[in-house]
């Protein structure tokens, strides 16, 4: 029973509160009395006791006053046990005996610092992301941690170390899903990560981008060297698959034309001619020959 009555209290409700301009009004009227009874209290001895009446009502009500911003709230108190909060803004009013905790749920934007994880493939990378978040349920945001904010910090920093790891951070066979490569679906992995250790204090997961995301000084000059020898690679062979299928096409063509008759050897001598100006990175020299085709 104890623990469903935390769990109760842990969860936002509205409170009762009162309109500050009505109570504004009545301290008004209250003032007034005050001054009949002073007026009346050296005749009269009911006089007195309305003045002492009203100065007490008087007192009761100006220290209940108090202020909500838009997009403020504030949670209400009587001796340590959460009785509701109210997001009315404006002039609001209760009884001062309860205690009033305010609390901003605006947006809040956080960018976190440039953290050194390691990737899938266990290289060192610099990663850091951009959240933006707010406080849903103040209740929970209030009572279940210490400090929220230093709570959703903590929680930002394990999240992006846990989606850093879970990627590589570059694949150039694109079978992979990569930090680079996939940058909104790992946004929305993190997003969804966060939202799942940040719930239990009470805040609400908006957003979430990648703002860096780069190899470590460490390696950098080395993976660098790397990715360009596989896009070298990658390009050779897209050139290679090029030449090929233009080197078939053209053999084909020429047997289907009759337009000449090879053999295997000057077949290959034709093939060889072919692949070496496809696949060469310099323009090639035409050699104009004068005698056989065997010469």
């Amino acid at each position: 029973m104890a623990s469903d009555r935390v769990l109760r209290q842990s969860l936002e409700r509205p409170a009762t509160t009162y309109n500050g301009f009505v109570m504004l009004l009545a301290g008004l009227g209250l003032i007034v009395l005050g001054a009949v009874g002073a007026l009346n209290a050296p005749v009269h001895p009911w006089g007195i006791v309305l003045l002492i009446v009203a100065g007490v009502a008087l007192l009761l009500v100006a220290c209940g006053f108090y202020l909500l911003q838009p997009n403020q709230a504030a949670a209400i108190l009587l001796f340590g046990d959460y009785r509701g909060t109210d997001r009315t803004t404006g002039l609001r009013w209760n009884w001062p005996w309860l205690t009033k905790s305010k609390i901003s749920v605006r947006i809040h934007n956080i960018t976190s610092e440039r953290l050194k994880v390691n990737d899938l493939r266990g290289n060192p990378i610099e990663i850091a992301s951009n959240v933006v978040w707010r406080v849903a349920d103040t209740a929970q945001a209030l009572f279940d941690v210490d400090d929220y904010k230093a709570f959703v910090m903590v929680q930002i920093e394990s999240a992006v170390r846990a989606i850093g790891s879970r990627y590589p951070y570059d694949d150039f066979t694109h079978e992979e899903m990569t930090l680079r490569g996939n940058a909104d679906v790992v946004s929305e992995e993190l997003r969804v990560e966060l939202q799942e250790r940040v719930a239990s204090a009470g805040v609400q997961v908006d957003e979430c981008r990648l703002t860096h995301l780069a190899y470590a000084q460490e390696i950098a000059q080395a993976m660098l060297r790397r990715q360009q020898a596989e896009a070298v690679i990658a390009a050779r062979q897209k050139l290679v698959e090029g030449a090929v299928s233009m080197v078939e096409t053209a053999l084909a063509q020429l047997s289907e034309k009759n337009v000449v008759e090879l053999d295997d050897e000057r077949r290959a001598a034709m093939v060889s001619n072919l692949m070496v100006v496809l696949c060469s990175e310099r323009d090639t020299q035409p050699v104009v020959n004068a005698g056989s085709l065997y010469q």
